[in-house]
């Protein structure tokens, strides 16, 4: 019976891990988006395949919002075993073309979130010596490229993060797993002239996440490289 926290659950990435631990026995998800109306039709989609769901409105670069949502999640259901942190944003642009207030909020939604609710929900899963930490990084965690100044950084910032929270609770019981995601089909490449078949589909990056949520207590994969076969777009 896992309760499962997924940031950025509207949609994409975040909908697909949903819809993957939806069919797990008993699973209890809490789909957390500032998008009310998306939330609602993951949350239907996750219900029908048996699964328990509730949507938490939150903007999770609200650090008052997010410990308020926290709250809310754990008196509802108690302490998380999984929190997908998910919610991430991408505006292109190169060094000298991005306004500082771009910049801050790329920071804001990629890497600071992931801080905000992290700081929120884990003391509880430390308390219980147990749990798993997924971090939504990129490709871009690990290599830059050109108009992406803003989004490699926050990207190299959570890798970073991860691997901190990985070093702190590896002896609390806590498994810390990072994904570095190349290419991936969600709405944000919507308008593209790409094929769909040169990304990666939705639904691998989820089937990653739930077979290595899957894997004995211990066992962690810490880090792992997805690629469409082709490569980096």
């Amino acid at each position: 019976m896992p309760t499962v926290v997924i940031t950025g659950a509207s949609q994409g990435i975040g909908q697909a891990i949903a819809e993957a631990f939806a069919a797990e026995p008993d699973a209890r998800l809490a789909l957390v988006s500032r998008n009310e109306q998306k939330l609602n039709v993951v949350a239907e989609a996750c219900r029908a395949k048996g699964a328990e769901a509730a949507v938490f409105l939150c903007d999770v670069t609200d650090i008052q919002a997010v410990d308020n949502t926290a709250a809310a999640i754990q008196t509802r259901w108690g302490v998380p075993d999984v929190l997908v942190n998910n919610a991430g944003m991408f505006q292109p642009g190169s060094i000298l073309d991005t306004a500082p207030a771009v910049f801050r909020e790329q920071v804001e939604v990629n890497l600071n979130s992931a801080f905000y609710v992290t700081h929120a929900l884990l003391p509880a899963m430390v308390t219980e010596q147990r749990g798993h930490l997924f971090f939504m990084a990129s490709v871009a965690s690990i290599r830059a490229y050109p108009g992406g100044a803003a989004y490699c950084a926050a990207k190299h910032g959570l890798l970073g993060l991860a691997r901190a929270v990985r070093e702190e609770t590896k002896n609390q019981g806590i498994r810390v797993t990072t994904l570095l995601a190349g290419a991936t089909r969600t709405p944000s490449w919507d308008g593209t002239d790409l094929p769909d078949e040169r990304f990666m589909p939705a639904e691998d990056i989820a089937r990653t996440v739930l077979d290595l949520w899957k894997l004995s207590d211990r066992t962690v994969v810490e880090e792992i490289l997805l690629r469409p076969q082709e490569g980096d777009l």
